[in-house]
């Protein structure tokens, strides 16, 4: 969205910023069937043309090219605004005030918040001041009264508005900025603790395998069986690190599938992250993770449905519950590819999975897994024995 009073920055923001000045152009229909009434000598209709075309030009260069480094032009660009607007209303009555609308939207336009907030109550209090001292209009400045004075701070909060989006914008892609690059700095230090020492003695047993081999083969090929060993555990090694990145979480996944089922065109009602336990083992969460999107993946390319419902809850047996419900027509489908190879992923979680119809028609999957940690002794046995 092009910011206001500020140079369009391509095409399309100088259509938009057309578009409205265009419709602001409409409330000039006063000024012109004025002038086009014929109610004017030669003279004041040559003084009224003139007036009208350099005060919509002065306009549209404040609102289009606005000089944020030079508040000398924009200062100037109101006050000739202001200097046309009293002239004109001056000389050719009553019609003409409407130009103090354009002069207060001009100045929330391209003023600073505070200062607008001053001028724009000056140029309405300007408008009142003529008002009152010219012919014909004491019915017309109470009906521009409330449209100056509303239009100038509803210009000047629009440019907020546009301002404070912005900066969101820029501190988001900041934010995302910063997130990968400690995301970078953190697995560049996990493989230089990774592979450092294991490269460091694969390379110190090659260079002694090396210098071993004229003379000694039996003792040569015990460092290289060293050296297969310690790269086999640096394989192992790698690949639950890569594992532990590609682990999804639900939180993220709840807010994938918001994304995902919206732009799908799907109601949905999630649960809140604040349902997720604390306790839950990473690799039950991971398990549910991937259920979550699985499911929501069938709801958007399959099911048909216009509403999705996901619940997360911990049941009786000390069991957590992942249940996503549509009301599609997926009900009576065969079991895939995907649900069967999520269904065998849960199996590795001691969990389930199952499938059927809801409760009021469509599609319905529950994956259950234990909402507590394995017992820890199992653990510690299994790591004792690697």
């Amino acid at each position: 969205m092009p910011g206001v009073g500020h140079k369009p920055e391509n095409r399309r923001q100088l259509l938009v910023k057309v578009l409205w000045t265009s419709i602001w152009m409409v409330y000039l229909s006063a000024p012109v069937s004025d002038l086009w009434s014929g109610g004017h000598s030669g003279p004041a209709l040559a003084l009224g043309a003139l007036g009208l075309a350099s005060f919509v030009g002065v306009y549209v260069a404040l609102i289009f090219f606005r000089h944020t480094d030079s508040p000398l032009r924009v200062h100037t660009g109101l006050g000739v605004l202001m200097l046309l607007a009293l002239v004109l209303a001056f000389a050719l009555g009553s019609q003409w005030l409407v130009l103090f609308v354009y002069l207060s939207v001009a100045a929330g336009a391209v003023l600073p918040r505070r200062r607008a907030s001053w001028v724009i109550p000056a140029s309405v209090a300007v408008l009142v001041v003529f008002g009152l001292h010219v012919d014909g209009s004491a019915d017309l400045w109470p009906a521009l009264f409330i449209p100056a004075l509303l239009g100038g701070f509803a210009m000047a909060g629009v440019r907020q508005m546009i301002r404070t989006t912005r900066e969101l914008r820029e501190a988001r892609a900041a934010v995302a900025d910063l997130a990968a690059s400690e995301e970078r700095l953190r697995l560049a230090r996990d493989l230089h603790d990774l592979l450092g020492h294991s490269l460091s003695l694969i390379t110190l047993k090659s260079e002694l395998a090396g210098r071993m081999l004229p003379g000694e083969p039996e003792a040569a090929a015990a460092q290289v069986a060293d050296i297969e060993r310690v790269s086999r555990q640096a394989l192992v090694d790698v690949r639950e690190a890569v594992s532990d990145y590609r682990r999804p979480t639900l939180r993220v996944e709840l807010a994938s599938a918001a994304t995902a089922l919206g732009a799908a065109g799907i109601s949905s009602r999630l649960p809140e992250t604040s349902a997720i336990p604390d306790d839950l083992h990473p690799d039950q969460e991971s398990a549910l993770a991937w259920a979550l999107r699985e499911a929501c993946t069938n709801v958007v390319r399959h099911s048909g449905g216009t509403r999705c419902s996901v619940a997360l809850t911990e049941q009786a047996d000390e069991t957590l519950c992942l249940s996503v419900t549509d009301d599609g027509r997926g009900a009576d489908a065969p079991r895939g590819n995907g649900l069967t190879g999520l269904g065998e992923r849960l199996a590795l979680a001691d969990g389930a999975l199952e499938t059927g119809p809801g409760v009021r028609g469509g599609f319905q999957l529950r994956a259950v897994v234990p909402a507590r940690p394995r017992t820890s002794g199992a653990r510690e046995t299994a790591q004792d024995v690697a």
